[in-house]
């Protein structure tokens, strides 16, 4: 880890931000028992992007507009969608807040904490995000717009396009890589050649960095500096942060392109076991503090299961809403 002080952070801070990790993980633990047991059809999970995810969200303010990608469920959590919004969402259930019941899993949204709605085809999240940064730079807003993607999707047209607009507009815009080094089953010595995908940012004219993933003091700093960077009309910054993907794609996806081996190694890397172990030997957390907090999400997360549960599914009336414009006649 980075010294915390020299980030800007205090102790409370670290404290407040390993909450949020270990939420997140707690949460999306849940979602894989429930797919387990047949309760719940699918699951994508951000199991050890939550160092990422959550260094992101801590350098980030009230107004500014994320593009998050499926596997943001930390970020997302911090950003103001409830456990109980992802079961619903998971269980598909009429209060769902993303679509009614209607999307698919961990496609996020939520209007009034600046969530863009996203498609599952990768990296298309990112000329919804840029366009964003032009609206905020238009109107002269103090904010900022993000997307975040794997390391895969910085292969498609969409990654290209809209990080050139950016470049050339001079827009308050961050595109975070989150490189968990496979996407789906393919290997990043079969995605690209360069040494570091950040190393893009130079054909685009926008500042790039390469930051340990794993370390949310890092994250958060490289963030706040982008941040500030875009604020004051210095443009649009590209951070690559390099960790890994503890699970596999999905939970249709049998993980055997990896060796087990190489599953076990992932759980020595995982990024909160590192961040907790970092608090305990600085003496800025103890057992009992963990044994509380362990009680406290452990409570949130059993209360929102059950409430979404027991929750209505839409009726089949409300299939059909938010299609259609209301009143617009067909032209037989």
């Amino acid at each position: 880890m980075i010294d915390y002080k020299s980030a800007g952070l205090t102790e409370e801070d670290l404290k407040n931000m390993y909450k949020w990790m270990d939420l997140g993980r707690k949460v999306d633990e849940r979602l894989w028992l429930l797919n387990r047991a047949g309760k719940i059809p699918f699951v994508v999970s951000g199991q050890g992007q939550e160092a990422t995810q959550i260094g992101m969200a801590y350098a980030m303010k009230e107004g500014d507009i994320s593009s998050p990608y499926y596997r943001d469920l930390a970020f997302v959590t911090y950003m103001g969608i409830t456990p109980l919004d992802t079961m619903l969402s998971a269980f598909g259930k009429r209060d769902d807040i993303n679509s009614g019941g209607k999307q698919m899993p961990s496609h996020f949204s939520h209007r009034e904490k600046g969530i863009l709605s996203q498609s599952s085809p990768v990296a298309t999240q990112i000329p919804h995000s840029v366009g964003a940064a032009l609206a905020l730079k238009m109107d002269k807003k103090q904010n900022i717009a993000t997307a975040t993607v794997g390391e895969g999707s910085s292969n498609q047209g969409d990654f290209h396009e809209g990080l050139n607009f950016a470049g050339v507009h001079d827009l308050p815009f961050i595109c975070v890589i989150i490189n968990n080094k496979y996407a789906i089953s393919v290997p990043d010595s079969l995605q690209y050649a360069a040494e570091n995908l950040s190393d893009r940012a130079l054909g685009y004219g926008m500042h790039g960095e390469h930051v340990d993933g794993n370390d949310p003091i890092a994250v958060y700093k490289a963030m706040k500096e982008a941040r500030e960077r875009a604020l004051n009309g210095e443009g649009a910054t590209l951070i690559e942060a390099v960790t890994s993907r503890m699970t596999p794609h999905s939970s249709d996806d049998d993980d055997k392109y990896r060796t087990q081996e190489e599953r076990d190694s992932l759980k020595e890397g995982d990024c909160n076991l590192k961040f907790k172990a970092y608090l305990l030997e600085n003496n800025i957390i103890d057992e009992q503090w963990l044994s509380e907090l362990e009680q406290e999400n452990k409570d949130i997360i059993n209360k929102a299961t059950k409430t979404a549960e027991e929750a209505p599914y839409p009726s089949t009336e409300e299939a059909y809403a938010y299609v259609y414009e209301e009143g617009v006649q067909d032209n037989d």
